[in-house]
């Protein structure tokens, strides 16, 4: 992740996925090129925590037998929820799971219950 002269960051490191405004919400994570279906777009990467924040990914950990979060600090938490995503998680790796074209936004499943989204 580099940074602008002001000092924010700038999320332009991953080869097949750029930072833009999302029609979804605020900003979210576009395909730089055509991703075929199980190719790998990238890996959530952050600081891991147990409070949940705005960019907090949730991680079932078997072995430890719990939730586990990550505060996102790369391109990976602009993510955006649609109920019929193109990607998910194969633990910290997101994967397409269809194609997506060149420009379409990539999305995954935050897994709420009907009754969460209205909170």
């Amino acid at each position: 992740m580099k940074k602008r002269r002001s000092g924010t960051p700038r999320y332009d490191d991953n080869p097949m996925a750029r930072v833009d405004t999302s029609p979804i919400h605020g900003r979210g994570l576009f395909a730089r090129r055509a991703i075929e279906v199980d190719e790998y777009i990238g890996s959530y990467r952050g600081r891991r925590t147990q409070k949940n924040g705005m960019h907090v990914l949730w991680i079932w950990n078997e072995e430890r037998d719990r939730w586990e979060g990550i505060d996102g600090a790369n391109e990976m938490r602009f993510l955006n929820h649609a109920a019929e995503p193109n990607a998910d998680w194969w633990g910290t790796d997101l994967y397409a799971i269809r194609p997506i074209a060149e420009g379409e936004e990539i999305t995954f499943d935050y897994g709420w219950d009907h009754e969460d989204e209205g909170e």
